[in-house]
């Protein structure tokens, strides 16, 4: 079986998966741009699957599958929003931080040390299917997307957030959020494996999914916080649909 698993990776961030439900820890970063992803999760939801915002579980009978889920951080609000959530991660110590806050909170969510590539054979498809800030982490992104899509059921949607490879994530991204402000662990990305909007909607055409326009994400340097912006030159999100079966 091939493998989505860069193991230096899977490394790095196992060795501070203590640092994950600590606002101005090691992941503090995710911890500021949540929200914004969050919102962008529930809207696209919302127009996809056509149900009522209103409600105070509007996802409940859906099945929702975040592949690189970390500590939780995107699980555990998808749960309370009403989606059966799985969370996946290659790294176990993640999982069982992940695993132990959710407990700690009653909440229900199927957390596993496992990757795409292993569930395209063992699970039913899903309803939604996150991947956040993993595929610049993967080995293979084209084949990574490929199980991704074959985990995603028929009118079901998939969101990707990622980086964009020009020069100012590299100067912005990569050299000063890494080396100059410390906001990430220096070597936790590399520049070269950022995908452009342009080369992400080439690899989910390939593999029959429908992508919209990119959403981009910028952070305000005076109040410290991400909001939503036009300009997709450094983060950006992205959403892809399976078309419905045919009749």
């Amino acid at each position: 079986m091939s493998t989505s698993i860069d193991p230096p990776d899977v490394a790095r961030f196992a060795a501070v998966a203590d640092q994950w439900w600590k606002p101005e820890g090691k992941f503090a970063p995710l911890h500021r741009l949540n929200p914004t992803r969050l919102a962008f999760i529930r809207e696209t939801c919302l127009g996809q699957f056509g149900v009522d915002g209103a409600a105070r579980a509007p996802f409940a009978g859906l099945r929702l599958l975040d592949i690189g889920c970390g500590g939780g951080l995107v699980c555990e609000p998808m749960t309370r929003l009403g989606f059966a959530v799985t969370g996946i991660d290659a790294a176990g110590e993640s999982v069982a931080v992940a695993r132990a806050h959710a407990d700690g909170l009653s909440l229900a969510i199927d957390y596993r040390e496992a990757t795409a590539e292993a569930l395209v054979a063992a699970e039913p498809p899903f309803d939604v299917v996150l991947a956040l800030e993993i595929i610049e982490h993967v080995a293979d992104p084209a084949a990574f997307l490929a199980d991704c899509a074959r985990l995603l059921a028929p009118g079901g949607v998939m969101i990707l957030a990622t980086l964009n490879r020009t020069l100012r994530s590299l100067a912005l991204a990569k050299i000063a959020a890494e080396y100059i402000l410390r906001w990430i662990p220096a070597g936790a990305h590399d520049w070269r494996r950022f995908l452009t909007p342009e080369e992400l909607r080439g690899m989910l055409a390939g593999a029959g999914l429908a992508a919209q326009a990119p959403f981009g994400v910028a952070l305000d340097p005076l109040s410290g916080r991400w909001r939503p912006s036009a300009d997709t030159a450094i983060n950006y999100m992205i959403s892809a649909a399976r078309p419905e079966a045919a009749a």
